[in-house]
């Protein structure tokens, strides 16, 4: 990824957002190469945190990365006075005043193409152009992006595998190479006088510091390193644990993936040549960075699906309403709904912020499966309590789920709760460590305790409808009203 060979500009501005690391990093690398001298900025943006609760878990993971982000610039810089300017303002208007404060003649940023993303840097773009000054975006956030990967005809794909297959194709040493940022690190400027404000405090930012279940992932650059590099020693098997909760088989980075403080290319490039090697399990993984990158696609393709099913034809059906359908919901929300493994998975996001891949796609299967409830209920709630919310890949789960996406599965493909406990959670460990008033019960009871023995029951002091409750629908019967709900999507196949 050579620069070019004399730099264009006498002074920009790198304004990071959900790319916070300081190693290959597109932004700052065409930044460096393309200035003389180069100021760095973060912007704790009002319009996205004032509506957030004040105890969300995220900002604090954010704000870990912000001040380690800060760190690394300063030591790049090597003046007393480097690293990154950071204000707590609302970005559209404090990123063009901070450009005109400290003379740059163009920003730069990396790509984000969730809509109200892309209407805050068109106000930007436009408010910089009426100052004579640039806007410079690149691609960043994922491994292929946007059209990079189209089929034949020059279309978008719809369906994954052959997506996969064109990736796979497309993908190329210079695609996976990081950019040098050190080469350039010189000509990073020193915050001005009026610019050298610390890190502010959550309580400065208006949020409270949370229970400390976040913290248990490590935070920043360093930690994402760190996740990383245990999960090496196991990305062989991988495609063997990924499946199973109560086993630690996933490499915990979706989180930093979101924040950006780690390099989707270092982790694409490890596991496509781990693939290469002959490793199965790498192979499996990078099939995931892959869908990360299908549904960013599909949301820049098609951004009627913020709000609406990709196929048309399924927001046609009519889910549950009124005051059923609500205290349904708050009992999914809850861990509420008799079902053990549902309700260890709504207990580990509550009380997290995480919630294993497996269980949600069994969790979003029953609130829309079995409850009847529209998929969009869940997807807002997994938006207010993931840490690695990312839109793009929930509203592609989502629609995954309810089967109204692209390339979803089956509308009659309907996960069973208690076969999907029996099969990924066998021994009840997951369960039983979130669900503590079910510890007690042996395996065979765990996964469907209303069919348990009344003397087991007894035993394991579990009292149904009071220590734990009976479930809220029963899943047959649930099964063949959804049928009959998807009818209608049938119908207009048909």
């Amino acid at each position: 990824m050579a620069p070019p060979s004399e730099p264009s500009y006498p002074c920009g501005l790198v304004w990071f957002r959900r790319d916070l690391r300081a190693d290959d990093q597109a932004a700052l690398y065409r930044a460096l190469a393309q200035c003389e001298q180069v100021h760095c900025a973060f912007v704790f943006d009002r319009e996205i945190l004032d509506p957030l609760p004040r105890a969300d878990r995220r900002v604090a993971f954010l704000r870990e990365a912000v001040e380690e982000l800060h760190g690394a610039l300063a030591a790049l810089c090597g003046h007393p006075h480097g690293g990154l300017i950071v204000l707590h303002a609302t970005a559209s208007e404090a990123i063009p005043a901070l450009a005109q404060a400290v003379g740059a003649h163009a920003v730069f940023a990396n790509h984000d193409d969730e809509p109200q993303a892309l209407e805050r840097d068109r106000r930007v773009r436009t408010r910089l152009a009426a100052a004579g000054r640039a806007f410079h975006t690149f691609k960043d956030h994922t491994v292929l992006e946007r059209s990079e990967v189209l089929t034949q005809a020059g279309q978008p794909y719809s369906v994954f595998t052959p997506y996969k297959n064109a990736w796979l194709k497309r993908i190329d040493a210079f695609q996976l190479s990081a950019y040098p940022v050190q080469r350039h690190a010189h000509r990073l400027a020193p915050r001005p006088a009026d610019c050298r404000q610390p890190v502010p405090s959550l309580a400065a930012l208006g949020f409270q510091a949370g229970d400390g279940s976040a913290a248990r992932l490590p935070g920043g650059a360093r930690g994402a390193r760190q996740l990383f590099d245990d999960f090496l020693g196991r990305i062989d098997r991988y495609g063997q644990t990924r499946d199973f909760p109560a086993v630690k088989g996933p490499s915990y980075l979706s989180v930093h993936l979101r924040f950006g403080t780690i390099s989707p290319r270092l982790l694409a490039r490890t596991a496509h040549q781990r693939m290469q090697e002959g490793s199965a399990g790498a192979a499996v993984w990078l099939n995931e960075l892959i869908w990360r990158d299908f549904y960013f696609q599909i949301l820049h393709h098609h951004p009627h699906v913020v709000g609406r099913s990709f196929k048309p034809a399924y927001d046609a059906i009519r889910w549950e309403s009124g005051p059923q359908a609500e205290a349904l919901f708050a009992a999914w929300c809850e861990g509420r709904t008799g079902y053990p493994l549902v309700d260890a998975a709504m207990a580990q996001l509550n009380q997290t912020g995480y919630m294993h891949n497996r269980l949600r796609m069994v969790t979003a299967s029953f609130l829309v499966k079995d409850l009847g409830v529209d998929w969009r209920w869940g997807e807002a709630y997994f938006a207010r309590q993931l840490n690695d919310f990312d839109l793009a890949a929930n509203n592609g789960g989502w629609q995954w789920a309810s089967s109204s996406g692209c390339d979803a599965q089956p509308y009659f493909r309907i996960f069973n709760p208690v076969s999907q406990s029996e099969k990924f959670d066998p021994e009840g460990k997951f369960i039983r460590r979130y669900l503590p008033q079910l510890a007690a019960l042996p395996a065979k009871a765990l996964h469907a305790p209303w069919l348990a023995r009344p003397l087991e029951l007894e035993e394991a002091g579990v009292r149904l409808g009071d220590t734990y409750p009976l479930p809220v629908v029963e899943h047959d019967a649930a099964r063949q009203r959804t049928l009959e709900r998807y009818a209608v999507v049938k119908t207009a196949a048909g």
